[in-house]
């Protein structure tokens, strides 16, 4: 039996326990899910605790959040003065209850969302290509629940501004020509997968209103949606719009502190997280970390983005899905996250130890072609040696 063979046999014992033993499917999911036969989908389930250790409960729990996304579908879809809203009232109402005013603020809301799902991990056609499991009341609505309907088609042309990280913006003067066939959504009776991301987010942004939505979310739950939404097994793809919610929800619970401002300066916030990978880094390789500071190459500039959207614009799609399984199956989660940011400096230091500030900043922010295996073992040795330190004292 060959190595891999016998890993997927190791695997299947664990997971076709009674009950998971989670300790067990962390230490394997750590080094890799594979593949195959719809395995990460579930180990995502239940490392993001969407799924219980119980087998005999995974029935019941899918079949109640299953029905319980829907009805708030049922609720948060209904366009106000609608054939299904029974409750009308004036459009031009400033009562804070008015359903109208809500719809108004909601598509403010909307619109930052319509933008980023359109353009999804735009290397990919996936994202642009039909669910085979629209949802009925919505491809079947004439277009009043569609919500990519209740955003202007608007499009910037005297310039092209692309985003290199969440508050880092660059902006070219010569517009980039934008095939606009690529945004439309698709004929009635289908969807497009980025229609179904939009749909998830909206519904996450309408039932946690002290956060909303905040831009970088759509590339926290893409590879989610893509991974469930790929399933093999049918029955787990056909409903991976309202299980994408549930485990999105789950991790944006450990990490919403990113994305709030008012947190960043916490124990929990993005720039505590910054300074941890600068200490990391001042603790392995103190002639980097001083060169940085001597260049003014600030945290901001490159770790700001791999932090807090989890290094999923870093790296291919494949490779973002690989990183996951460790981010999720460590119990330290994220201070494995810093490893890796650590890792990944460390391995370029000697391009960094020859560049100035234009081209430390550029190869920061565009990650060269370093294997991801070779990234992962550093972030182990370096996450290994911090525990030993730590357990030393020294």
């Amino acid at each position: 039996m060959s190595t891999y063979d016998s890993r997927l046999k190791d695997l299947d014992q664990v997971l076709e326990s009674e009950v998971i033993d989670l300790s067990k499917l962390r230490e394997f999911c750590f080094n890799g899910i594979p593949d195959e036969k719809g395995y990460r989908s579930l180990c995502w389930r239940l490392l993001l605790n969407y799924l219980p250790c119980d087998r005999n409960k995974w029935d019941e729990q899918l079949d109640r959040h299953r029905k319980l996304y829907q009805q708030w579908l049922d609720e948060i879809l209904v366009t106000p003065g609608s054939v299904n809203d029974e409750q009308c009232d004036h459009p031009l109402s400033e009562d804070p209850s008015s359903k109208w005013n809500t719809f108004f603020k909601d598509n403010q809301a909307l619109t930052q969302i319509d933008k980023d799902v359109r353009r999804l991990h735009p290397e990919l056609s996936f994202f642009q290509q039909a669910t085979n499991y629209p949802l009925a009341n919505v491809v079947y609505s004439c277009g009043t629940k569609r919500l990519n309907r209740r955003v202007g088609m608007h499009f910037l042309n005297s310039a092209n501004v692309v985003r290199k990280g969440l508050g880092i913006v660059k902006i070219s003067q010569k517009p980039e020509q934008i095939n606009t066939s690529e945004f439309k959504p698709l004929d009635e009776g289908s969807e497009a997968h980025w229609e179904v991301v939009e749909r998830i987010l909206f519904v996450y942004c309408k039932l946690n209103p002290g956060q909303g939505y905040v831009q970088g979310m759509n590339e926290i739950i893409g590879p989610i949606y893509y991974c469930f939404a790929t399933d093999p097994i049918v029955k787990m793809r056909e409903h991976a719009e309202a299980d994408c919610f549930f485990v999105f929800t789950n991790l944006m619970s450990e990490i919403r502190d990113f994305f709030i401002k008012t947190l960043d300066e916490t124990d929990t916030g993005i720039v505590n997280m910054m300074r941890r990978v600068t200490d990391r880094l001042k603790e392995n390789d103190p002639i980097v970390e001083s060169y940085l500071v001597k260049n003014e190459i600030f945290p901001q500039y490159y770790s700001f983005r791999w932090l807090t959207l989890l290094l999923s614009q870093e790296f291919s799609l494949p490779e973002v899905l690989r990183i996951w399984d460790s981010l999720f199956s460590d119990t330290r989660r994220f201070s494995f996250l810093v490893d890796i940011c650590c890792a990944m400096i460390v391995l370029i230091r000697d391009q960094i130890l020859t560049g100035d500030f234009s081209t430390i900043v550029k190869l920061l922010q565009n990650y060269p072609n370093v294997e991801m295996r070779v990234i992962l073992n550093k972030a182990v040795e370096l996450s290994n040696k911090n525990r030993c330190e730590d357990t030393t004292g020294s």
